[in-house]
């Protein structure tokens, strides 16, 4: 029998791709959606790949949602062997600019609904001695850049919690890790710019006006199939590592972050973000 596993979010971006990487390794994927049309979207693609897979319905931030999509799931495939918890999203903008409802459903879809869906299926993987977990985070959870505050918070904050489940569960059997993309070719940015507050200064409308155009580039990224394969790797290495990162730029930038001082980092990010301009040296004139 094969592997079964349920990832969420998966009518876009990494998460589809992922389904249908998975699908073509022969796991037996359950990929969850919002919608029905949304699920739709994941089964057209499998059927344009020619693969199997079936969806359940979820929102990730409802908890009655999730207990179903996850007793529904187990009872499609008499008991999942992994989670791969992919669902989330990038809420953009300048500390001071993000409503403290924003705040709390960035928190409440990137951080608390991914360890919802873990409690959730951590009985029926301990019953059984064994299971995997993989929490998609993202670079911002190893380092921060301007106008992504709360967004690497979340993912701070995720990172932190899968640290000490990964040590609590291991007596278990059930390993955990974290995938941490850099910039891929998803959805993702395009909804970051559909919510960009308001501004305060004058500053930060001319650092939004230069991420959405930016943004409107997203698609010259790398394709998010390097993501998946490395989701599918943390999820059939006998020893999984606890981080896998993923991409150049994650990669250049976690190690600049080490090695340079701070100043040289803050000054680099301000400058690629549109909050201040270069400083133009008298001998480059």
């Amino acid at each position: 029998m094969a592997n079964s596993v349920l990832i969420t979010g998966a009518s876009s971006g990494i998460g589809l791709v992922t389904a249908l990487e998975l699908a073509t390794s022969g796991w037996d994927v359950i990929a969850t959606a919002r919608s029905d049309a949304k699920a739709g979207l994941i089964s057209a693609a499998a059927q344009e790949r020619g693969v199997e897979l079936r969806t359940v319905l979820c929102a990730v931030d409802d908890a009655a949602s999730c207990a179903e999509a996850v007793g529904e799931a187990d009872r499609l495939t008499g008991g999942l062997h992994a989670l791969v918890n992919n669902a989330g999203y990038v809420q953009a903008g300048a500390v001071e600019d993000v409503s403290d409802e924003q705040v709390r459903a960035q928190l409440e879809t990137n951080v608390v609904a991914p360890v919802r869906l873990t409690r959730l299926v951590l009985p029926g993987m301990r019953e059984r001695g064994a299971g995997r977990i993989v929490n998609v985070s993202s670079v911002a959870g190893r380092l921060t850049t301007p106008l992504m505050g709360w967004y690497a918070a979340s993912k701070h904050a995720l990172e932190a919690v899968t640290d000490a489940l990964r040590m609590e569960v291991e007596g278990d059997g059930i390993t955990v890790s974290l995938v941490e993309p850099g910039m891929f070719a998803t959805h993702i940015w395009s909804v970051a710019d559909a919510g960009y507050p308001e501004p305060t200064t004058p500053r930060y409308a001319a650092a939004y006006a230069r991420g959405q155009a930016l943004s409107a580039r997203s698609h010259r990224l790398p394709d998010p199939v390097w993501v998946a394969r490395t989701i599918r790797l943390a999820l059939t290495n006998p020893v999984p590592l606890a981080r896998y990162v993923v991409g150049a730029d994650a990669v250049g930038g976690i190690v600049a972050e080490r090695i340079l001082p701070t100043a040289v980092t803050d000054y680099v990010k301000a400058i690629t973000t549109g909050l201040r301009s270069p400083v133009r040296l008298p001998f480059l004139r």
